[in-house]
């Protein structure tokens, strides 16, 4: 929002900046703004342009955002609108706004401008390439950016030229909040699953050799101890995003193998240590690695791990490899100043403890090469704090108390070692009853 122009001044923030003002794409929809609205009021401006004889000078995409949005624009022929400007209307899910975009214009590191209607455009978030400059607009505005190609271009007075010659005006965009006849529902794609008598002789196979697909294994409960000398896998500093702990992008084909996932894991937090993202040092070995490389190095050696972060840590999306992937390599708590709710939930929902710093000044103690335990586990309770006693190398020793948001039913989770565990013992124990 601190970087907001409104279109009477965007052209000279260009300038002043300098920022690309040629453009290279334009995407609409995704989750956000792809209303049936939103897909009407993009195509009313598109047709003017056609009108004209005009189509798109870049690439357009659209992305419905929902199968019913797709359903009913396909049935009202806005789908055609597109088609005819030049767009290519993608499937009815996150697409490039989540990085799915296997964008070859580009090549990596070459300064250039996209403009989308998505609610995200930190560095690299769309195509990978930290050098694009994302803006962010209305799906009407990018629609009118990607016809004329130009960011400089201001669709409220400057005027594109025609296949005539003749220059033409834009006129405000129009769409109703609602189709006149209703919403499509689209292609039913629902499986129902066999009935419950028969589902426990289901067996799902999955070929070993799979790099994309992977059974899981129910992680281990709780020992019933408090946590003994915990290593700081990495101190983050600033942000720390869903992204930069578990990135989207071409990751994404993992996602049904954990294990083959878990390789993107915080890979792009910043560790405070050297303020480089993906490179902590393994305190095993003195070696400095990648932070998912190190992870696996102390799992196997049996150390435990936490992590410390900063302020809304886990901001952005639900995505919950953010937090399968911390337990699945090893973690045990995530110590921070704020979380961001969806995340927190996910974090107990695996078996995890996120930890929010009483006093966020004590972030400032600990040291990324401290060991970290965390005492009174053994008297969890909904809303009683932990304190987190650090050691530091040199053998002092200092302690915090720390915040945690449990209620009973989580607290079952956390001792069963995830909720899906707690879930199958709670089922286990209604059955023999």
């Amino acid at each position: 929002p601190d970087l907001a122009h409104p279109l009477s001044k965007f052209a000279d923030a260009l300038r002043k900046n300098g920022w690309p003002t040629e453009l290279k794409a334009g995407l609409i929809g995704s989750c956000t703004n792809s209303s049936y609205e939103d897909m009407a009021r993009a195509a009313s401006v598109a047709k003017q342009a056609l009108k004209a004889g005009i189509k798109a000078k870049v690439p357009f995409t659209i992305s419905p955002g929902s199968e019913q949005v797709r359903a009913t624009i396909a049935r009202d022929g806005i789908m055609d609108v597109f088609d005819q400007i030049g767009g290519t209307v993608l499937s009815n899910s996150c697409g490039p706004c989540i990085g799915q975009w296997k964008r070859t214009d580009i090549p990596k590191g070459t300064v250039n401008a996209i403009v989308t209607s998505f609610n995200r455009n930190f560095a690299a978030r769309q195509d990978g390439n930290p050098a694009t400059h994302a803006f962010v607009a209305s799906p009407e505005i990018v629609t009118a950016f990607a016809i004329a190609g130009d960011l400089t271009f201001n669709p409220e007075k400057d005027t594109l030229v025609g296949a005539d010659g003749k220059e033409i005006t834009l006129e405000s965009p129009f769409g109703d909040e609602l189709p006149a006849r209703g919403f499509d529902a689209g292609e039913d794609t629902y499986q129902a699953p066999p009935p419950v008598e028969q589902r426990s002789a289901v067996s799902v196979k999955v070929d070993p050799a799979s790099n994309r697909l992977q059974l899981l294994s129910p992680f281990n409960a709780w020992n019933g101890k408090d946590i003994e000398d915990a290593t700081v896998l990495i101190k983050v500093k600033g942000k720390c995003t869903t992204d930069h702990i578990s990135m989207a992008g071409p990751w994404l084909k993992f996602r049904g193998h954990l294990d083959n996932i878990s390789n993107n894991m915080l890979i792009g937090a910043i560790n405070i240590d050297n303020e480089k993202p993906n490179a902590v040092v393994n305190l095993l070995n003195g070696k400095t690695d990648a932070v998912p490389a190190v992870a696996r190095d102390y799992k196997a050696n049996g150390v435990k791990w936490v992590v410390v972060g900063d302020e809304n840590y886990g901001e952005g999306s639900s995505r919950e490899h953010a937090a399968l992937e911390p337990r699945h390599l090893g973690g045990v708590a995530i110590i921070v100043k704020s979380f961001a709710r969806i995340h927190e939930t996910n974090l107990k929902k695996q078996g995890m403890l996120p930890l929010t710093f009483a006093d966020p000044a004590d972030y400032n103690k600990v040291a990324p090469t401290d060991k970290l335990s965390i005492l009174g586990l053994t008297d969890f309770q909904p809303g009683k704090q932990f304190t987190v006693r650090g050691k530091r190398v040199d053998g002092s020793v200092y302690e915090f108390p720390v915040n945690q948001t449990f209620n009973e039913n989580q607290i079952t989770w956390f001792k069963n070692g995830s909720a899906l565990n707690a879930m199958a013992a709670a089922f286990k124990a209604a059955k023999s009853a």
